[in-house]
Parts: structure tokens; sequence; C-alpha cells
């Protein structure tokens, strides 16, 4: 069996075609131009370093490219990377295609809709299955997918799909749990609170951010797309249910400081913010767990301030576990 990115072991030396999920020109201390690279593939994703680069090399090296990649993978703070030997651009003559060096989410496609649309039937409010039904219309293709995020959370093909049937498992928990919770406000929350990033971002492979994405941001855009679709159904612009629907997406984030216009003020809206907020911890620390040794620490995770978790060096659950691509 061929080995891919993340089979290898520190200061063993790999040659093998994989695809850059991110490039960006920097200056050293010496103000020195290199790249700063993010090479993946099927496996997963590890960093490099291009050295004594230019101007030319970032736009030959450019997100979305694949390349041949040889090299030898180390340790930097703690941190894996690649020690780039040579780079080299493969052509599409080759035969090689974008999709198969990127990571996806560990359920398919077909089962992770099949199962969306169980939770649809169970939204019984006219006008929030309306538009959660349209707008999952509307941006099916797409939102089956993109990935949750350019680097972070669920930053995988697929991913936005299954970010959002991870929280509709968690909140059916809650709302059994709790009866006093709005189960059908809750779910379409869930299933609309990030829909928006099929705006916002430029899909699986080389994901990057748009325009959009850039200059309004998926709450604002998402929130949009809600109102459009009243529009073309014919419902009422006015109505408490369209108005509380909307609070629920545009108070996701939780805080001012993490992008979000408003703040929860419905129990909903509360609880859907903590799932959001809980599924992506979950998720970042377990993909960092499953790349590391037992006995080990992770890397420092940007995502959760910092903060390093440890590998049991028996885990059966994790052990036991969907691998996260």
């Amino acid at each position: 069996m061929l080995k891919r990115l993340l089979d290898y072991n520190d200061g063993e030396e790999l040659d093998l075609v994989v695809i850059i999920k991110n490039s960006n020109l920097r200056r050293t201390k010496k103000d020195k131009l290199y790249l700063a690279l993010q090479f993946e593939d099927a496996s997963g994703e590890i960093r490099g370093n291009y050295w004594d680069a230019d101007d030319r090399d970032a736009e030959l090296f450019a997100s979305g490219t694949i390349v041949e990649l040889n090299g030898k993978r180390e340790e930097y703070q703690g941190r894996p990377q690649i020690k780039i030997y040579s780079l080299r651009v493969v052509g599409p003559e080759e035969g090689y295609d974008l999709n198969q060096f990127v990571k996806s989410a560990p359920e398919s496609i077909l089962d992770m809709r099949e199962e969306i649309n169980k939770y649809v039937f169970e939204i019984l409010n006219p006008i929030w299955n309306r538009i959660v039904r349209s707008l999952l219309k509307k941006w099916d293709k797409r939102f089956f997918d993109y990935p949750a995020g350019k680097s972070n959370h669920h930053a995988v093909k697929g991913g936005l799909a299954f970010h959002t049937l991870s929280m509709l498992r968690d909140a059916k928990g809650l709302a059994d749990n709790y009866p006093q919770v709005n189960r059908s406000l809750l779910y379409a929350g869930c299933i609309l609170h990030d829909m928006g990033k099929v705006l916002e971002l430029s899909g699986s492979v080389g994901t990057q951010y748009t325009s959009e994405g850039n200059l309004v941001g998926h709450l604002v855009l998402i929130d949009e797309q809600i109102m459009l679709a009243a529009q073309k159904l014919n419902l009422d612009l006015e109505s408490e249910d369209l108005l509380l629907l909307r609070h629920m997406v545009l108070s996701h984030h939780g805080k001012f400081e993490y992008g979000s216009p408003k703040l929860p003020q419905l129990l909903e809206a509360e609880l859907l913010h903590r799932i959001d907020d809980l599924d992506a911890a979950v998720y970042a620390i377990t993909n960092a767990l499953q790349h590391t040794k037992p006995g080990t620490f992770t890397q420092p995770l940007l995502s959760q301030d910092g903060k390093r978790y440890y590998r049991p060096k028996k885990d059966e659950a994790l052990d036991n576990a969907k691998k996260l691509e």
C-alpha cells in the first residue's frame, strides 16, 4: 500500500504528489522572503517552509496547486513539518484529479443527506420548514461538498454537512432532555446557521474566502438567503416566526468579539451557540489526538486558546472512533 502524507514518521524521507492547501509569502526577521505552505492529501495536512522564495515562486506554488514534494518529515517546536528538498508543479497531462488530494468527512454524502432530511421532517413549524427545505434544495451541491472553514474546524470536503449533522444529533439529545426547548426552532437553526459558508468560501479544493465572505460574512449572508427564500415563498416578512429564525443565525457566534452582530436572546439561540462551539471543539481536539502518539501531548491548538491535550497510552474510544478524514 502506497504511503500518504501523514503515514511518514519523523526522519523519513518522502517523494509524493500532494496539493498545496495554503500558500503565503512571508518575510523572515532578516527580511528574506519565504513561502509558508500547507500540504494536503487524503490523509491530512502538514506544513513546510520554502526558503529563498520570490514573487514568481508565490505564483507558481499558489493554493490549490498539485505538486511533487520531495523532502523529509521532522519536528519543529513540537509540531510536525516537512523539510523541503524540492517542489515541482504537476501538470494536467499527468492525470491527477484535485479531489483525490482533499481530505473528506468520515461519513458519505448520501448518508448525511438522508439523516439531515429526517431532522427536517421534525421541523413542525411551517415557515421554518419551508425555508429550510427551500435553501437545502437551492444549495444542495455546495452544502454537501464544502468545508465548514478554511483552516479551522471541519475544514474538509463535506465538512459543512458533517458539522451540521453532528450538531443536529447533539440538539436532539438536549431537546429530549429539556422539554421546554422548541425542537423545531433549534433544528432549523442547526441546519441554517453555517449555510452562508456556501457563499463565504470558494469550495473544498484550495479553499479561500470569497469577496462576499471577506466583505459581508456568512452570518449576514445566510440572513439574506432566509429573507430571499421567504419572499420567494410569499411568506409574511413581518411574522415573529421569521424574526426568531433570523435571530438564531445572526446570534450563533455568541459574542460580539466572535463576530456575532447580536447576542443570543432566546433559549434556543443560546443552545445553538453552545452546540456549535462544542462540536467545533470536539472535532479539533479529536483530530489533533488522532495524529498524536499515545502517551504524548498534541501540539498547541490555536482554536482552543493554545492548550495542548494528552492522548492516554490506552484510549480505546479514540482508537475505535471514525477517522476525521
